[in-house]
């Protein structure tokens, strides 16, 4: 009797290593229990805090991580989740991690939604190794206190283990951000045609939108990204671009775009290969996404030494307009960058930060008139 308790022993030990390093094969779309709705015991927690680190269904958690629920109330501020019922909250270098089956070499990227809580610096490092950047989280962007961000990298191997980690350390442990609505897809970066010198011009390949979102997806500056969710394209700025998809607003042209919702301090630029002394017409559209962002907009297009501004007025209803510049190659690679000249908010909440949209750009070679 005593070997086979032995045998038991071990066959348990087996089976408990193995499912805090089980994997799931990889679909787009939400990761398993990305939504945290299927939450911890009650044995498994501590009021808000989870004990176990294998409590929240296909998560592994580490440090001081909460379970929340929609409601619940911290002193004064009232925490709210933006779908469901449950989110967690990560704490003094708290994270959760999610391993996953994935095509080795294949581009990835990770949409989640996060919320600032009482700290004043929040931030989130994100990693699937080797690659990893910083999100920063301090600024809101929309007026529910809830966003939406992108991340992007590049599968190594074929087990992708994918963390979520806040660095931060306060006082109160439980100031931390809130995390919900992990999902992922796969990314097929394109080519420049001989249509369009230009590598993803339309914006139609990037992260992937939460179907019932209405906040559209965040995407983190450049020097905070190995690998940029929208490929093809850097935000060269101090804060993020927001990429719309024609489900739930206005779109000038296929499915998806970039609105441009922090001013100078929202850019996004590509460089592409060019022949000096050609001349070549950067064209693309300018429109507001419908969401109730008002008044006068003027987008900046920057193209190898050249630049327009090309102004928009916007009722907030939807609707674009067209424009074009011409410009001489001075080098083999030229920067094509936009951004936006004014900042702007919604006139229905005054407090989400919206702006341009633009969409649709391409770049041609042309002969010369």
């Amino acid at each position: 009797m005593e070997g086979v308790t032995v045998v038991s022993f071990f066959l348990l030990f087996i089976a408990t290593a193995m499912a805090a390093k089980s994997t799931v094969s990889f679909r787009d779309g939400m990761l398993p229990n990305g939504d945290f709705e299927l939450g911890p015991k009650p044995s498994d927690m501590k009021g808000t805090e989870i004990l176990n680190k294998l409590a929240i269904p296909n998560w592994e958690v580490t440090g001081f991580v909460e379970y929340i629920k929609s409601g619940h109330k911290q002193g004064d501020m009232l925490l709210v989740v933006p779908a469901g019922k449950f989110a967690v909250r990560l704490g003094n270098e708290a994270s959760i991690k999610q391993r996953l089956k994935v095509v080795k070499g294949m581009y990835y990227s990770l949409t989640f939604s996060a919320a600032r809580t009482c700290a004043q610096d929040e931030r989130l490092n994100i990693s699937v190794a080797p690659d990893s950047g910083v999100i920063p989280i301090q600024t809101v962007y929309s007026s529910s206190g809830w966003d939406l961000y992108a991340w992007a990298f590049q599968a190594e191997s074929d087990v992708a283990e994918v963390v979520i980690h806040n660095p931060g350390v306060e006082e109160d442990p439980a100031c931390g951000p809130l995390i919900d609505g992990v999902a992922m897809r796969s990314l097929y970066p394109p080519r420049p045609t001989n249509k369009n010198i230009l590598k993803n011009g339309g914006f139609e390949e990037g992260p992937l939108v939460l179907p019932g979102s209405t906040t559209g997806v965040l995407i983190p500056p450049f020097i905070e990204d190995d690998h940029s969710p929208l490929p093809g394209w850097m935000v060269e700025s101090l804060k993020a671009v927001k990429y719309v998809d024609v489900e739930h607003f206005s779109v000038p042209q296929g499915r998806r775009a970039i609105e441009l919702v922090a001013g100078k301090e929202s850019a996004i630029a590509q460089v592409v290969r060019t022949v000096i002394g050609k001349t070549y017409v950067l064209s693309f559209a300018v429109g507001d996404a419908n969401n109730a962002c008002k008044g006068s907009m003027v987008v900046e297009a920057f193209a190898g030494k050249d630049t327009l501004k090309v102004p928009y007025e916007s009722k907030g209803t939807g609707g674009f307009k067209r424009a074009s510049i011409r410009f001489v190659a001075v080098s083999t690679r030229s920067r094509i960058m936009f951004y936006s000249t004014f900042y702007a908010m919604r006139s229905d909440d005054f407090s989400s930060l919206c702006g341009p949209v633009i969409d649709d750009v391409k770049l041609i070679s042309v002969r010369k008139p």
